[in-house]
């Protein structure tokens, strides 16, 4: 141990798995020997889920929470690496009925309209060509038999054909908008999406590609605060897509059980039920932590040794440290445009936004995760960490002011720095916690009043969810036709339906199934003229029977975490 604390404090925290993991794996277990030679080898009604018992208790959670599939696991229909199921990993095509994390935000967003004809739709994981999951099969399987192995010829495989257009077809489903270079996919397709592929491979190959500039807006925050955001050009999210596609199978050998985002066949819900289970299992006192700044302040040397521990490909290597330099384009408030490279000069932090934004931020994670096993403090403290992003829990049974010192202190080694207004100690249940969107406490069974530990949706988000409501039927909207506002509410309704599922949900679902009723109804009046408050000319039968408004509180009742 003290062999393992010298390494990790001499910030060499991704010595594993080729020092530091190498060893403790060798327990009883011989490690493999590294590899000589490289890969060369070439993958609407409402919709809503939701809970009808009383909370995830204890025995559920025993009972109906599984390890997640292996990777590179067929379906009995043979179907490559889940193909029968959504996936919610990096690089997957998200509707926005569905929860997620768009382009590496911090939490699950809740977009309600579908902003393209081509997102997929719910159930659709959109596996990757064969040949190319054969090649992602391929490296993973060589991370996975050989820990200390570290690739050398993965740059050439960014100019394959079969990986350019799967990452195409992937930014192109992701939608969005243009880039500094104002080309937008329309203007792609216009031109001929084949010839434009074969351009980008052949500045590729030739080494001409050379990054452009972010253009860096900034969404709301809950609290009021703006959120930067980084929209690289379109070139630029196909390349860094390509390179996703190369080493997430790679990646995601090293990456650790605690986390759970961005990855395949994981997601938020895995993560709740992770927490849950802790609990249930008396680890009481949990360190609800929050870091300052996370995507922003990844240091950028660190990083780079975490890359370059499995790939000695200098070119991709290169590349990577290019994106991570990329200029700013943002606006000078006087309607003109000013550019800026804080990234290069502090040598911090990782391009927000970009497909290849959500890996690396799991890398550097991944360092944390690691050093607290190393280190010991999880045996020692019996503490357990549940990482999502940059959002974390460490749950303890009785040793949580030690948990939160020996945090602060590794993430202070990693260059992180900890939110301390927002950084807590709560003991369960005398005190709730929130996290992904979840409140975690004290819940009573609506059929006998039995207490026990469940999850409920947070005041924050359903607070979010009624002012997002009333933004959609304000006054400005009377425009738009009938038909057309009850599709963008459903939409908005069945994906935060479909991600707060878990718990009891009923009284929430009646309160804004109400609210929703309230709004729309107002906003069939202002836009028809009708006096009064509507309940006689538009009666609750006609919004949901008629229009086909969602109603969140008339869906199936469903055990969604049987179905992991």
């Amino acid at each position: 141990m003290s062999e393992h604390r010298e390494s990790f404090e001499k910030g060499n925290a991704d010595a594993d798995p080729v020092e530091i993991g190498g060893r403790l794996a060798s327990c009883g277990k011989k490690s493999p020997s590294p590899g000589k030679q490289d890969i060369k080898s070439e993958k609407s009604t409402a919709g809503v889920r939701r809970s009808n018992g009383d909370g995830m208790c204890a025995e559920e959670t025993r009972r109906n929470t599984g390890d997640p599939a292996r990777r590179g696991k067929r379906n009995s229909t043979g179907d490559p690496r889940g193909g029968g199921r959504a996936e919610t990993g990096v690089g997957e095509v998200h509707n926005s009925e569905e929860a997620r994390n768009e382009r590496g935000a911090k939490e699950p967003q809740f977009q309600g309209s579908v902003t393209s004809g081509k997102r997929a739709e719910i159930g659709e994981s959109l596996p990757p060509p064969f040949k190319l999951w054969e090649l992602q099969e391929a490296l993973h399987a060589k991370a996975k038999g050989n820990p200390s192995y570290r690739f050398y010829a993965l740059y050439d495989k960014l100019c394959r054909a079969d990986v350019l257009a799967e990452a195409w077809r992937r930014c192109r489903a992701n939608g969005g908008v243009a880039g500094v270079d104002g080309v937008s996919f329309e203007q792609i397709e216009a031109y001929g999406v084949s010839r434009w592929l074969e351009e980008l491979a052949q500045g590729l190959r030739d080494k001409s590609y050379r990054p452009a500039a972010v253009r860096r807006v900034s969404i709301p925050k809950p609290d009021g605060k703006q959120r930067p955001l980084g929209i690289p050009v379109i070139r630029d999210r196909v390349v860094e897509m390509a390179a996703v596609l190369i080493l997430e199978p790679i990646f995601e050998a090293d990456l650790q059980d605690e986390q759970y985002a961005y990855r395949v066949k994981r997601n938020a819900h895995d993560a709740v039920r992770e927490v849950h289970r802790w609990l249930n299992r008396g680890l009481r006192e949990v360190v609800d932590a929050d870091l300052s700044g996370y995507f922003d302040t990844i240091p950028h040397p660190q990083l780079l040794k975490s890359l370059a521990r499995r790939i000695s490909d200098g070119n991709l290597i290169r590349l990577l440290k290019q994106w991570l330099q990329m200029p700013v384009e943002e606006s000078d408030g006087r309607g003109g445009k000013r550019r800026s490279n804080p990234a290069r000069r502090q040598k911090r932090g990782t391009p927000q936004g970009a497909p290849v934004s959500p890996l690396l931020s799991n890398l550097y994670m991944r360092r944390f995760v690691l050093g607290w096993k190393i280190l010991g403090y999880g045996e020692r403290l019996q503490a357990r960490i549940v990482n999502y992003a940059d959002d974390f829990v460490i749950l303890c049974r009785k040793s949580g002011e030690q948990a939160y010192a020996a945090m602060s202190a590794l993430m202070g080694q990693l260059g992180l720095r900890v939110n301390t207004e927002k950084t807590r100690l709560c003991k369960v249940p005398e005190e709730s916690f929130d996290f992904l969107g979840y409140r975690f406490g004290r819940c009573y069974s609506t059929k006998n009043g039995r207490e026990y530990i469940g999850t409920q949706p947070s005041t924050k988000k359903i607070t979010g969810i009624i002012q997002r409501i009333s933004q959609k039927t304000q006054r400005g909207t009377l425009c738009c036709e009938a038909a057309e506002k009850v599709e963008e509410l459903n939409a908005l309704l069945r994906g935060w339906g479909n991600y707060f599922c878990l718990g009891p949900v009923s009284k929430v679902y009646r309160a804004v199934d109400a609210h929703c009723c309230y709004r729309l109804r107002q906003w069939l009046c202002r836009k028809h003229k009708v006096r009064g408050a509507g309940t006689v000319r538009y009666p609750d039968e006609y919004l949901y029977g008629t229009l086909g408004l969602v109603r969140l509180a008339a869906t199936p009742p469903n055990f969604p975490w049987a179905k992991a």
